[in-house]
């Protein structure tokens, strides 16, 4: 599949948005705002895709690990970057939504050992799956931190009720060739999902947190 976009475009986007922008106190991450035409979200088929960029865009992104004793250990162990807790601690909540909703929504991902996962809803009900927040699973043959870091680098594309989607693609201390591959990886990605491709896509920018939009499409 020919991309529509060429580097230069890409380079000119990544060199307009980081020029001239302020130094804030946190790291400003890079978005890529993507409108479409030609869709129906009431009639078409409602799509939705993941993929793993080859730089993660937000290297901070809360996660909390829903840990056997054997992956708490491990994460301990091997300093990863996220919240831990015990399936006991899960008891805690006694089933009160508000409390469960609560905690779950400080974190952008969930993740629990492969053997705990179907004991979630027992302790917890219906309410992970009702905000969108179940746990991804993982396992012990899997390395932990390889896959922290690949749910720190995956981004989603999925068509609901509007036809525009906006995804973190990459943050402001990446290299300009860090950012456009993950650009360019995530625009090519969005295009394999739409029914006709490359016409479906209406416009497309990026955009730093607080920066001015760029057009790239549209």
């Amino acid at each position: 599949m020919s991309s529509k976009l060429t580097q230069a475009q890409i380079t000119e986007g990544i060199n307009s948005i980081l020029k001239d922008k302020k130094k804030r106190k946190f790291m400003e991450t890079v978005e890529l705002q993507v409108g479409l035409k030609d869709y129906d979200p009431q009639k078409d088929k409602r799509f939705a895709g993941t993929v793993r960029l080859p730089h993660i865009p937000r290297p901070k992104l809360k996660i909390c690990l829903i840990g056997d004793a054997k992956h708490l250990q491990i994460a301990k162990e091997q300093n990863v970057n996220v919240d831990a807790v015990d399936f006991d601690f899960l008891k805690t909540f006694n089933k009160d939504k508000k409390l469960i909703k609560k905690w779950a929504k400080k974190y952008s991902v969930l993740l629990a050992t492969d053997s705990l996962v179907k004991k979630i809803p027992t302790v917890l009900g219906p309410i992970l799956n009702r905000i969108g927040m179940f746990p991804q699973v993982v396992t012990h043959n899997e390395d932990l931190k390889s896959k922290v870091d690949d749910t720190r680098a995956s981004i989603k594309f999925q068509l609901k009720k509007a036809t525009c989607m906006n995804v973190a693609i990459g943050n402001e201390a990446m290299t300009e060739e860090e950012l456009r591959q993950n650009i360019l990886m995530g625009i090519n990605f969005l295009v394999s999902l739409l029914k006709k491709g490359w016409h479906n896509l209406k416009s497309v920018h990026i955009k730093t947190s607080m920066g001015k939009p760029f057009k790239l499409i549209g």
